[in-house]
């Protein structure tokens, strides 16, 4: 049975009716909010309960060690629940049997990464009326919004709407870098609860770091002033290298799914506007001129300079920082070509 995160906590009552959650997709903030969740619900029924947390290779290398947990009555008499991590069709068989042998006092999660539609964990979860599949896309610009505001007007903050953006944009699309940032911001507001913009770079360490994304995005549209403006305010500070290599990295596998799906029927819009995880509104108008400068064979291209690149990065720390921003230009320079 398939569940929006959304409607989580308006259905309870489905996880009385279950013991098998799987939780897949590439938000980790979601699916660490909805654990709490479901935690919290399970503990107000049974008092205490015994956690176990594994990954999906213990379980594989240690089969005994996994029958023991799930069919050998808690230690404490308490129901267990049991979280799996990093889990994929590997453990399916495992699943279906736990399935097929109902344990009562056995409350499993799995956490999955992205699962294609064929995947058999998926499809079993999504279609079993006793168990439950919830996905969990990256979180757009209004999910974020929604969540800043509610914590700061729980904790009596005051905050503008400027430092709220800024926070949104810092974390980079992911709740959990939000969530870590608001922690920060409650435990200083305990001495002012009233903040302006210039706290909220001081607490969340704001040295433009945002930029990492902006930079990206220009570099692959072929924007050389915007590129090399943000490459003025970056290259004399302190640059995560590796960072923004994963994030350019990300962006051109993203550009390639796009692209791979795209034939003689497939509408560009279309694609872009049901891609999964979703592509924010503001950034679609970005991704589409990216998609008419790039193709398939010149994105496989980038994506093995940028294996090649973090290697010699690595292998290089003394030379790194002209390595790194040598592989920005040239695919600025090149996309500023076709542009």
């Amino acid at each position: 049975m398939i569940v929006k995160s959304y409607e989580v906590p308006k259905n309870v009552s489905n996880f009385s009716n279950s013991n098998l959650v799987l939780l897949y997709g590439e938000n980790v903030g979601l699916k660490k909010d909805i654990k709490n969740f479901i935690k919290k619900s399970i503990i107000k029924k049974n008092d205490n309960p015994e956690m176990i947390s594994l990954y999906e290779n213990e379980i594989i290398n240690n089969d005994e060690n996994f029958n023991n947990f799930i069919y050998s009555g808690s230690l404490f008499g308490n129901k267990k629940i049991i979280s799996i991590f990093e889990a994929t069709d590997k453990i399916f068989n495992k699943i279906d049997n736990i399935y097929n042998n109902y344990i009562e006092d056995v409350f499993i999660i799995i956490f999955a990464g992205v699962l294609e539609k064929k995947s058999k964990l998926r499809t079993f979860f999504e279609k079993s009326k006793k168990t439950i599949c919830i996905p969990c896309y990256l979180d757009n610009e209004k999910d974020l919004g929604i969540i800043a505001v509610n914590q700061f007007k729980k904790n009596n903050i005051s905050i503008s709407r400027e430092a709220i953006n800024l926070l949104i944009e810092k974390s980079n699309s992911d709740r959990n870098n939000l969530n870590n940032e608001i922690e920060k911001i409650k435990s200083y507001s305990l001495n002012k609860k009233n903040l302006d913009l210039e706290d909220i770079k001081l607490l969340i360490n704001f040295t433009g770091d945002y930029k990492s994304d902006i930079l990206v995005n220009e570099c692959l549209c072929g924007n050389i002033l915007e590129y090399k403006k943000i490459i003025s305010e970056l290259y004399e500070g302190t640059i995560n290298q590796i960072l923004l290599l994963k994030i350019l990295g990300n962006k051109v596998q993203r550009l390639l799914n796009i692209k791979e799906q795209k034939n003689e029927t497939n509408n560009l819009d279309n694609l872009i506007n049901y891609s999964k995880p979703p592509i924010f509104w503001k950034e679609k108008s970005i991704v589409k001129k990216q998609l008419s400068i790039w193709s398939l064979v010149a994105l496989k291209t980038i994506i093995n300079k940028i294996n090649n690149t973090e290697l010699m990065c690595k292998k290089n720390p003394e030379g790194s920082k002209v390595i790194f921003f040598n592989l920005f230009l040239q695919i600025c320079l090149e996309a500023n070509s076709f542009a």
